[in-house]
């Protein structure tokens, strides 16, 4: 993920948490907010809940994969957060990214590719 497509404020943390709307999946939040910009911004939360730094940091790198590979379908100018639940450790890559494919669809934020759009 590129680094002006984080979120690493706290203030904008803070921002998502006030004034952003909350989708729940059982995999994680999505926290939702527009940015005013041309682009998205993402932000991972892992609390100490789901595990070691080992667990988190891998829940981590699923979550941003996934992500990554959403971003072109993501409708632009919001900041989303997505913060972990427990039932995603040791989940495998392919529940993740129908996790996170499935968020952006509950949250409105999922435009499908034109091959999914003909069918």
């Amino acid at each position: 993920m590129q680094r002006d497509l984080r979120l690493k404020r706290q203030e904008d943390f803070a921002r998502l948490r006030q004034s952003g709307r909350a989708w729940r999946h059982p995999f994680f939040v999505l926290s939702v907010a527009p940015n005013r910009l041309t682009h998205n911004r993402y932000g991972f939360v892992t609390s100490k809940r789901l595990g070691k730094a080992v667990v988190r940091s891998r829940v981590r790198r699923l979550l941003r994969e996934a992500v990554r590979h959403a971003h072109p379908f993501i409708t632009p100018g919001h900041d989303l957060a997505f913060i972990a639940r427990a039932p995603i450790v040791g989940q495998p890559y392919q529940a993740v990214e129908q996790a996170v494919q499935s968020g952006l669809q509950q949250a409105g934020l999922w435009s499908p590719p034109p091959e999914e759009q003909s069918q």
